[in-house]
């Protein structure tokens, strides 16, 4: 048995396989946390994802196995696999492409509120804080420049906003000469803020800044460096 074979084996073997050798697999954003979705696994469909660092699973219906986003092209690129303490559970943190739901949704999990009307369609649960920020920042685009700093900010033009954040990069630098943890704590908050801010008035996302140190995650920083240097 090679190498390569025997890590393989010694894989499939700390897994916990149903009595129709499944196990379920959870589906997260590596970027915000967010869960997507759960699907099963087979042995091959394990092997298959660590194989090409796509999402593979089993289909219980086809019996068959299926690349995510095969068809649709909302792939599941997979930055790491993890299994749970009892083996019995299998976790892909990805970088999803599109949404993650057939029905066009970001997440299969947009149904909540179970009530008299039985469960309501909702938008999913901010994957972190910083999604749930994003939000409260994007909504602030229409509010009254006089009831909100951020609405004061976008409205008030670039140059404000990315003198803000200059501000805010400086007494953080300062925070950290000085060697005091709450205020570089309550400095690097300040900081991440504007910075989103500013990301917002250039219409892009937080999201997309994770993604990419996502990308990154595993790759040496001074080859990522190298790499981004222009070819003479």
């Amino acid at each position: 048995m090679s190498e390569s074979e025997a890590q393989h084996a010694a894989i499939l073997a700390a897994v916990r396989w149903n009595a129709d050798g499944l196990v379920p697999a959870i589906a997260q954003d590596a970027r915000s946390g967010q869960v997507l979705m759960l699907a099963w696994m087979n042995a091959d469909a394990l092997l298959a994802t660590l194989r090409d660092g796509m999402g593979t699973y089993w289909s219980r219906s086809r019996q068959a196995l299926w690349r995510k986003g095969e068809t649709s092209g909302h792939i599941q690129h997979l930055v790491d696999l993890r299994l749970d303490c009892d083996g019995d559970t299998v976790l892909l943190r990805v970088i999803q492409e599109g949404p993650a739901c057939h029905t066009g949704e970001q997440t299969c999990f947009f149904l909540g509120q179970p009530g008299e009307r039985g469960w309501q369609h909702q938008a999913p649960p901010p994957g972190s804080i910083l999604d749930s920020l994003q939000a409260t920042l994007h909504s602030r685009r229409a509010a009254d420049s006089g009831q909100s700093y951020v609405a004061q900010l976008l409205h008030g033009g670039q140059d404000r906003i990315l003198k803000k954040v200059g501000e805010e990069a400086t007494e953080f630098v300062i925070a950290c000469k000085n060697h005091e943890p709450k205020p570089i704590i309550a400095e690097a908050a300040d900081l991440l803020f504007h910075l989103m801010v500013a990301l917002e008035e250039q219409e892009l996302l937080i999201g997309d800044v994770l993604g990419e140190l996502a990308r990154r995650e595993g790759v040496s920083g001074l080859e990522e460096k190298a790499a981004r240097r222009p070819q003479a």
